[in-house]
């Protein structure tokens, strides 16, 4: 069973980034997941660490 909602979401949330050691530094890097608590974001690409938190997915609109 896929941990996430659709194929998308499994890619964006598992994206890992070869050039940049910090994902949020990244600019490729679009969703943050914490795992612990199962809560999504988009991460706010601003040189910080800021992420909004979502609750549908972005590309197939499931609730998260």
């Amino acid at each position: 069973m896929n941990k996430h909602c659709c194929n998308d979401m499994t890619y964006h949330a598992n994206f890992k980034c070869d050039i940049h050691k910090d994902l949020f530094e990244c600019p490729d890097k679009l969703i943050f997941f914490h795992e612990r608590d199962n809560d999504y974001g988009l991460i706010i690409h601003d040189g910080g660490s800021s992420s909004i938190e979502i609750l549908f997915c972005p590309w197939c609109g499931k609730k998260l």
